[in-house]
């Protein structure tokens, strides 16, 4: 018993003990599951809408994810800056470093705009069908018109999450969230007056919802009491020193986010060669998983601010304690719905069922059945894999992260290419081997984590006090 209350007020009730760590990722948890159910009804309603809509949908939204993936990754890497200079009391320079994300946005965004007439031959090149690869270009040539506003608004999100008020970004991501379900509703199937636009509908409720995002968090950061205190009228401008410092140690997080996405997105391609059937499972079971997947997303973010705050306060120890709270937190959660995978897939097909023909159903639910099995084998080293790359985040070392991922993620696209391609590999392989990748990636950050050398690094500057 005193065993029992002893773990309770040092885990659970101590600093960045599992009741912290959950107070602060609940919302962005919450969050990020708002935008995995808005890419769940997305993906439904396409598929009530033609089942071919839905499976280009994946391919050509990944991939225009996997460009994104740079820019992006730099910019929500202004989340342990924003820690770590809350944590030390440097409160003025929070509001320069996260105009220094949204810069990036501005610059980077608008060349996407580029990639427009080479979408065409990207999709046809992978061997998909002339009408998948044609949705696929569709889907991708309006997604681009937002890219700007994925950019920026990680940026501005980074200025809540950094300082631990995830329960605004919780309302407004949820929001843009509803208005996407909304404008998807209107535009896919044509209701409240509007033409029926199929897959050019859902890409342009994705836009419109992005830009909804920017706009609101402008209108909370320039508020009088925030906009004094953190600096964010005098930090409007380019600080060259402060980017150069964003860009070291952010390049390779966004790297190692291309590396990773690539690498799925790669996969998800070759994946598509095997028919379309093939292509729907892969992204029903995907899209299921994204439920259990994507809020662990938001748990690590917010592990990400906790170990960079008490980083920024010399406190290493609590920052290890964050983690393992966050790992615990992980593990129950994830290994809960793997359960519901094994015992109740039927139960996350339901939404397919309700608005496909029983026979194309019945196909999808068979092999997704399945595919949901390998989904729950690699759930809790998925779990791994956020959980400690999000502490090593917290402290700076993007570089080993990104390294890691390089590494670790060649070997299967060839393993993929060369089945595929030459060894007639089926379905069931490919998911063995993207099993396996998951798998590897969870050890290798649980292993560097181990290690402890990110409880010496930091983000930040020394502040004037501290220079000799």
């Amino acid at each position: 018993m005193r065993k029992f209350l002893w773990w309770v007020r040092y885990w659970w009730l101590g600093p960045c003990g599992g009741l912290e760590v959950l107070r602060v990722a609940w919302p962005l948890m919450v969050s990020m599951g708002s935008g995995a159910v808005m890419h769940f009804c997305d993906r439904i309603f396409l598929s009530w809408y033609a089942p071919q809509a839905m499976a280009a949908a994946l391919p050509a939204g990944v991939l225009h994810f996997t460009l994104l993936c740079l820019p992006f990754g730099i910019a929500i890497y202004v989340n342990p800056f924003v820690a770590q200079y809350e944590g030390a009391g440097r409160f003025d320079r929070i509001g320069r470093v996260v105009w220094q994300g949204v810069w990036i946005g501005l610059v980077t965004g608008p060349l996407f705009l580029v990639t427009i007439p080479l979408a065409p031959y990207w999709f046809t090149a992978m061997g998909h069908s002339a009408e998948l690869a044609r949705l696929e270009t569709l889907y991708y040539q309006i997604l681009t018109y937002g890219a700007s506003a994925s950019i920026c608004g990680g940026a501005m999100s980074a200025f809540f999450t950094g300082r631990r008020k995830t329960r605004v970004v919780m309302w407004v991501d949820s929001s843009a969230a509803a208005l996407n379900v909304l404008l998807d509703y209107a535009w896919i199937f044509g209701h409240w007056g509007f033409p029926a636009w199929g897959i050019e509908g859902a890409a342009w409720a994705t836009v419109v919802s992005q830009w909804y995002r920017v706009v609101v968090y402008l209108g909370l950061i320039f508020q009088p009491g925030i906009r004094e205190k953190y600096g964010i009228v005098s930090g409007l401008r380019v600080d060259v020193q402060l980017l150069r410092r964003l860009l070291y140690y952010g390049t390779p997080n966004g790297l190692q986010l291309l590396a990773e996405v690539a690498a799925f997105t790669l996969m998800l391609l070759l994946i598509g060669r095997l028919g379309d059937e093939a292509m729907a499972a892969t992204t029903a079971a995907f899209n299921v998983n994204s439920f259990a997947f994507v809020p662990t997303l938001g748990l690590g973010i917010g592990l990400t601010a906790m170990v960079g705050r008490e980083l920024g306060r010399n406190r290493p120890d609590r920052a290890t304690k964050a983690a393992w709270s966050a790992m615990v937190l992980a593990w129950l959660y994830m290994g809960s719905i793997a359960i519901w995978y094994v015992v109740m897939p039927d139960f996350f097909l339901l939404g397919y069922g309700a608005g496909m023909s029983p026979e194309s159903f019945q196909s999808l639910r068979q092999t997704t059945t399945i595919l949901l099995r390998f989904v729950a084998a690699y759930c809790l080293f998925d779990a791994m894999n956020v959980v400690f790359a999000a502490a090593l985040k917290g402290a700076g070392d993007t570089r080993y992260i990104f390294l890691a991922n390089l590494s670790l993620s060649a070997p299967p696209v060839v393993m993929i290419w060369l089945g595929v391609h030459y060894f007639n590999l089926g379905l069931w392989g490919c998911w063995v081997i993207l099993t396996a990748w998951v798998y590897a990636l969870g050890l290798a950050f649980l292993v560097r984590f181990l290690q402890g050398r990110w409880r010496q690094m930091r983000l930040i500057e020394p502040s004037p006090e501290e220079l000799p």
